[in-house]
């Protein structure tokens, strides 16, 4: 069964982002615990936790089946023995990010668009996550170093665009955020506001009035890339989010990653367009698994991702069907398979 409605873990207690944030599980033994999950898969739970804290939000687990361990949802979020293994190929920097960094925190390597990264902190560690070996420590920003950052912004007229990442850009306060767009819409050149985030996905109740308020009125156009992989992510509180964030003015998109177990099946990637677009959200792309350390266990060969592509485009209208790419250190734009 590809989709359901009903959750069977319970919903959180508070509405309050905040303190979802701060009482998600964060041990591998609670996790399981939580699910009634076989005891067995402790030690490698354990093992993969080691490498990369497991942290799930309430509201994310009661989407999740309890007792079934090849969950879609689960899959994505439970730490495994398979990440301590070392396969050639996969690196603790697969994009070559640090390569790219212009100025603190600031990652520019494509014309017309500059990565800041905001913070190191995420509502929840998936486990095929592109930076789960990012040094956050060296490039969490100081006001200080925000002012630099800034500077470089101002400094450089090519730039058009600039996103908002991490971690994951929500995870930090609005007063913070406000503030910061704030002064990214006081340079004249900047036009585009983008933002990368799971939050609205994995705790839909951050999409608050604060948020709504700094957001709404900024003058930038504004555009928003969920990362969702599987239609069971997208519940109706989900929905009611993206409503608001649709009414503030935000043009929403998603990119999935594809992932051996999760999201490799046709049927589950065609209901996941429409569900997205359901929920006013439309697909965008369909990365293929960036080679990061401990995450190959997800890999999809490139002849399968061409042959599911291939199916959604005999089944869905065009502008239902993502982009399949891979994004690949040194060239001038993702590369569409």
């Amino acid at each position: 069964m590809i989709t359901r409605t009903v959750p069977f873990v319970q919903a959180p207690a508070t509405t309050d982002w905040r303190v979802q944030l701060k009482q998600a599980i964060r041990d591998p033994n609670a996790l399981l615990h939580a699910l009634a999950l076989d005891p067995a898969l402790l030690p490698g739970a354990e093992a993969g936790h080691h490498l990369f804290d497991v942290r799930v939000p309430q509201a994310y687990l009661a989407r999740i089946t309890p007792g079934d361990a090849s969950d879609p949802l689960l899959r994505q979020v439970l730490p495994m023995q398979e990440e301590t293994r070392q396969v050639a190929g996969f690196t603790a920097d697969p994009l070559e990010e640090a390569e790219h960094m212009a100025a603190p925190g600031i990652i520019h390597k494509y014309q017309g668009r500059v990565l800041f990264i905001v913070t190191g902190a995420c509502a929840i560690n998936c486990r095929y996550c592109f930076r789960r070996h990012f040094p956050y420590a060296d490039n969490t920003l100081s006001r200080r170093q925000w002012d630099t950052s800034l500077e470089y912004l101002r400094g450089n007229d090519s730039i058009r665009e600039v996103i908002l990442s991490g971690g994951d850009p929500l995870s930090a306060p609005d007063r913070y955020l406000g503030h910061l767009v704030q002064q990214i819409e006081a340079i004249p050149h900047i036009t585009r506001l983008r933002l990368h985030t799971r939050l609205p996905v994995v705790i839909p109740d951050r999409i608050n009035d604060e948020l709504l308020d700094w957001l709404g009125s900024t003058r930038l156009n504004k555009v928003m890339v969920l990362h969702i992989n599987h239609p069971n992510e997208i519940d109706e509180a989900v929905q009611a989010a993206c409503t608001r964030l649709r009414d503030a003015g935000v043009t929403l998109l998603n990119q999935s990653v594809l992932l051996e177990g999760v999201n490799d099946d046709e049927d589950v990637l065609e209901a996941l367009s429409e569900r997205l677009f359901s929920a006013g959200i439309l697909p965008y792309y369909l990365h293929v698994l960036d080679p990061v350390a401990g995450a190959a266990h997800f890999m999809v060969d490139d002849a399968r991702a061409k042959q599911l592509m291939d199916a959604l485009k005999a089944r869905l209208p065009g502008f239902l069907v993502p982009h399949l790419a891979r994004e690949e250190p040194g060239e001038a734009s993702k590369t569409r398979l």
